[in-house]
Parts: C-alpha cells; sequence; structure tokens
C-alpha cells in the first residue's frame, strides 16, 4: 500500500464523482476545467496537509511524485480561490457521517457529548486583510463540536479571528446530546434558556459568578471523590441573576485546581459530571494534533476560499486517518495508539499485522458497500 496516496484514494472509493458534483451543483458551481478538475484541487489539499507542503508551488513541484497531474502552481492558486469553501465544507460532513456510522464507541454517559471549542490559525495581517485578529496578526477560528464518542468533529463553523467563541457557539447546539463548554460560553440567560428547550449541558462556570441561595444535594461518601461540593442554587447578583435553579458541582483537577460546573443533569452522580466535563480536553488534544500533524498553521492562500478550503480539507485529513486506523484497529490484536499509527504509517514501518488488517479493513467495507476497492493506494 503506497502511503503517498493512500487518503486520496481513499476518499475516492467514500464519495463518489456523483456526489461531489451534487455537492457543487448545491452551491451553484460549475467545475468546467479539464486539466485539473475539482477531486484534483481536494486531493491537492489532502497531501499538502499529509506531507506538511509548504506552498503551492512547493505542492505543484512535487505533486506528480503523489500521483497528482503535472501543473503550474498559479493553477492550483486559481482554482483554490475560485472554487466556494462551502463544497470543502459540505464534503467535510459527509465524510464523517459515512465515517460515523463504523467508528462510535460505547461511553459511561447518559447521553452523547457534545464538546464546543475553538481554535485560532494566525498570520502577519497582510496576508490577510479581511480576517484582522490582535496588533500586527490577522487569523481565523474554527469553532468546532466534537464527540469523543467518535474521535471525530461533529460541526464546525468558521469565522474571523476576532469574533468571539460565544454568540457562534448557539450554532453547535443539539438538544440530542449534553452540551460540554468553556469559561467563553457561560452566560447565565443562555442557562436558563437552555432549561427550557431541554438542551443538556455541563459549562464551566466564570470565577467571579456569585452563588445565591445554595441548597445541598444528598451524596454518598467516598474517599476517593474528586468532587468537593454539589449543590443546587442561583446564579448572578441581584442585577443579573437567573431564574432557574442550576447545579452546580465542584471538584478538583488533577493540578490541584478547584473547577466549578454548571449542570441541568440531576439524575447523574456529581462524579460523572466532572467526568463528562474533563472530556473536553479530548477536543483540545485533537486541535493539537491536526496543527501538529496537517499543516494547519502553513497557510497557502490570501483569500476567503483558499483558506478555508485547505483548513477543511486538513480536518478531511484527520476523519479519514481517524477512519482508517479505527477499521484497521478491530483487525488486530497487536495494541498501537493513533499518534504511533499516523507516525508508522507516514515512514512506512507499521507492523505487519497492522498491514493485514488494514486491507482486511477495506476489504470488509467493500463487501458491506459494494465498493470496489482493488488496486488501493
Amino acid at each position: 500500500m503506497n502511503k503517498h496516496t493512500t487518503l486520496p484514494n481513499l476518499m475516492q472509493k467514500l464519495v463518489s464523482d456523483e456526489e461531489i458534483q451534487r455537492i457543487a451543483e448545491a452551491v451553484g458551481y460549475r467545475d468546467s476545467s479539464r486539466t485539473f478538475p475539482l477531486r484534483e484541487l481536494i486531493h491537492f489539499f489532502l497531501l499538502a496537509a499529509m506531507h506538511q507542503w509548504k506552498s503551492f508551488r512547493h505542492g505543484a513541484d512535487v505533486g506528480p511524485l503523489y500521483g497528482l497531474p503535472r501543473f503550474h502552481y498559479s493553477t492550483v492558486s486559481k482554482k483554490a480561490k475560485k472554487v466556494p469553501y462551502d463544497i470543502m465544507k459540505r464534503l467535510l460532513a459527509l465524510i464523517i457521517s459515512k465515517c460515523n456510522r463504523q467508528t462510535r464507541r460505547s461511553l459511561r454517559f447518559p447521553k452523547p457529548l457534545r464538546v464546543v471549542d475553538s481554535t485560532t490559525v494566525t498570520v502577519g495581517k497582510n496576508r490577510l486583510p479581511w480576517a484582522p485578529y490582535h496588533g500586527e496578526r490577522a487569523g481565523v477560528k474554527l469553532h468546532v463540536a466534537y464527540s469523543p464518542e467518535s474521535s471525530l468533529p461533529a460541526d464546525v463553523v468558521e469565522t474571523i479571528g476576532l469574533r468571539h467563541d460565544g454568540p457562534v457557539g448557539e450554532q453547535l447546539t443539539n438538544a440530542q446530546q449534553v452540551l460540554v463548554e468553556d469559561r467563553a460560553y457561560f452566560k447565565i440567560e443562555r442557562l436558563d434558556r437552555f432549561v427550557e428547550q431541554h438542551q443538556l449541558f455541563v459549562i464551566r462556570m466564570k470565577d467571579n459568578i456569585e452563588l445565591h441561595q445554595k441548597k445541598s444535594l444528598k451524596r454518598l461518601s467516598c474517599t476517593s471523590s474528586s468532587v468537593q461540593a454539589d449543590f443546587t442554587c442561583q446564579l448572578g447578583t441581584k442585577q443579573c441573576r437567573s431564574t432557574k435553579r442550576h447545579r452546580v458541582v465542584i471538584f478538583r483537577d488533577a493540578n490541584g485546581r478547584d473547577i466549578r460546573v454548571v449542570t441541568n443533569l440531576f439524575h447523574a452522580s456529581a462524579e460523572t459530571i466532572a467526568d463528562m466535563y474533563q472530556q473536553r480536553w479530548t477536543v483540545e488534544v485533537f486541535f493539537r494534533w491536526v496543527k501538529q500533524y496537517l499543516n494547519v498553521p502553513t497557510l497557502f492562500g490570501t483569500t476567503e476560499n483558499a483558506v478555508y478550503n485547505q483548513l477543511f480539507a486538513a480536518f478531511i485529513a484527520y476523519v479519514l486517518l481517524r477512519w482508517l486506523y479505527d477499521q484497521t484497529k478491530k483487525q488486530t490484536n497487536v495494541s498501537l495508539s493513533f499518534i504511533s499509527f499516523v507516525r508508522r504509517f507516514f515512514s512506512g514501518q507499521l507492523p505487519l499485522d497492522w498491514k493485514s488488517g488494514m486491507a482486511a479493513a477495506l476489504f470488509e467495507y467493500a463487501q458491506i458497500y459494494g465498493r470496489r476497492m482493488y488496486n488501493f493506494g
């Protein structure tokens, strides 16, 4: 299996040309290029993420070594600028939905978690004049709803770097899941509204929030518990106080700091609430991973389409790698972490059991979904 072309080929098996065409038509884009069609642009950005190419020029120089046609770097630059990034965003959502069917894992929580956070990619302010950030920097922000259950992003919203997390978080709620968020998303009126809308949540409170009329909840004592307090109360001052009584759990993290979270989950133990909030770190790990391994900090283009096409393609690369890892892991008894799998995969040093497992997983996929997987990679 050729590691250099695995992701483009895997995506080609997961998503047909007809599906890509339907997405393009849905956003009003007509692909008229014969020398460098839309699928080649998708493959270019997947390979650029995997192999950490430095620029459009670099990709054009080495592209033929990875199965891409020969082209001038200006060709891909113009294409990236022209193609609406909503195509790549919808393609990401389609691939997530397909991969998510087979990668769900059971967690010990009463409902699936939806961890919401954001990450910012910055460059010099002259590179992205349409995306001002701070001082001499410009930047864009990706707001992500992440599923610890599948280890995949569930939804992504793109904004400029200056956009505050709170308002964007409103677009990432889901009444079927427990919303897990940090202090940036805390707002008293929002919590009252969530109760009325039956949106379950576990959100960290800001340190200066006053607690009014506390009433402790009965709980079993546990000497090994990190929970320091568990009670209901109203939140805020007299001038701005919640109309609902909310549950507050205070627990101590691994660094000995007290963490205060507010929730409307009353049928889960305080320890479970603390564990739910600590799942928030999974999205931080995800952000660090894509930035370290998928070339996210190196933006090739300067327009919205070029920038977001590249970033959404990097997320697609992550989803495909995660899917490949999860499906292969089911076929082998040899333990290998996701990071170790990716490193060995890129260096061509996967254990034989994992190579065999990968072939078995792909064959199984072909049998179930009727996709031909011959000559894969």
